[in-house]
């Protein structure tokens, strides 16, 4: 009777070591989601400017459209200059009327000063005879009563007294007209000081009237056309400063323990997600966002600001990003999340990742 052999009994080990692979697939997985967490919820955002007149005026030129990208000093738009041409035109010609009248003030200024020092000693002349014709009064008056003197002798001397005073009184009047003819030169002088302030102050709306880029930017919400009257303070349209670029994120609040200022990111778009861009935590936001019914964020999300090293590319609304943080160095520092309450233009991005961050835009 033949004997059928038996089966060598199969070896577990490779069971157990696809078991173990997986373990230790899973642990590191869960090591990798914990040290460097990721989220979609995230929002790529801009500084702004709303762009307004100084001056007031009807729109002549409008060098920009809607969505335009502009370069720093670009033309944006200008206002009509005629009425500020006119304003300047007015205000120098007052000053050329002015400096006529000071030139011939100062001429008759010059002509009085001219005879200052003959004036001033005439003055000193007059005031002496009539001292000497007053103490001559005095010394005569008591000799008329013994006799010495006539009444016409004392008469003589109260009537030289008198003319003296009046000489006197004259020559100061004389006097006193020289320096107020001075005093009027002072005064024309500072007329003119705000005749000249007047005139810059002209020349600075004229130059306001053209209204270029204050920086590499692009215009949003432009809604006027040539024609329009601009009023002063009056935004005309929104730019974008496109120069720097930051995310804010949001995460679990379990998930930022391995996440604080200074951690490197990387964001990566959705829509290219072979495209990368390296930045650095800047800050963590105090507080929480409100329920928004989604699982376990509700109430225990916090806030993350992340800025790229590199520009962004153009951002429109309703666009995904996804930011991951991992340990990996990188500089470039980032804006703080408080900047959400500014007035800024930004791009809507769902989820973010902790030690390096990376975002994703579709």
């Amino acid at each position: 009777m033949e004997s059928t052999p038996k089966k060598a009994p199969r070896s577990k080990f490779p069971a157990l070591l696809v078991v173990a692979l997986a373990l230790v697939a899973l642990v590191f997985v869960i090591w990798r989601v914990d040290s460097a967490p990721s989220t979609n919820d995230a929002y790529a955002s801009a500084d702004t400017i709303d762009v307004v007149p100084e001056v007031s005026g009807r729109i002549v030129e409008l060098a920009v459209t809607d969505n335009q990208a502009v370069k720093q000093g670009d033309l944006l738009f200008r206002i009509d200059p005629r009425p500020y041409e006119a304003n300047l035109a007015k205000a120098e010609a007052s000053l050329a009327a002015l400096d006529k009248q000071i030139m011939l003030t100062q001429r008759s200024v010059d002509a009085q000063q001219f005879g200052a020092d003959s004036v001033n000693a005439t003055v000193e002349k007059a005031r002496a005879a009539a001292k000497q014709a007053t103490d001559t009064l005095r010394r005569t008056e008591p000799l008329l009563k013994e006799g010495f003197v006539s009444a016409e002798d004392v008469d003589r001397a109260r009537t030289a007294q008198r003319a003296a005073e009046a000489d006197l009184n004259a020559v100061l009047l004389q006097a006193q007209s020289a320096a107020s003819a001075v005093s009027g030169v002072d005064a024309l002088v500072a007329q003119r000081a705000a005749v000249e302030a007047d005139i810059a102050l002209t020349k600075l709306h004229l130059e306001m009237a053209t209204v270029r880029a204050p920086f590499d930017g692009r215009v949003i919400s432009l809604k006027t056309s040539v024609g329009q009257f601009a009023s002063t303070m009056r935004p005309i349209f929104t730019l974008i400063d496109t120069r720097h670029w930051y995310v804010i994120a949001n995460f679990r609040e379990t998930d930022l323990k391995n996440i604080r200022s200074g951690t490197p990111a990387t964001i990566r778009l959705m829509s290219d997600s072979g495209k990368t861009f390296e930045g650095k935590v800047d800050s963590i936001g105090y507080g929480v966002l409100p329920d928004d019914g989604a699982w376990c964020w509700a109430a225990c999300r916090k806030f993350l600001a992340l800025l790229t090293g590199s520009a962004l590319p153009s951002v429109f609304r309703s666009k995904s990003w996804s930011i991951n943080l991992t340990r990996k160095c990188s500089a470039s520092a980032l804006r703080q999340s408080l900047i959400l309450s500014r007035n800024n233009e930004r791009a809507q991005l769902p989820a973010i990742t902790g030690g390096q961050a990376a975002g994703v835009l579709s």
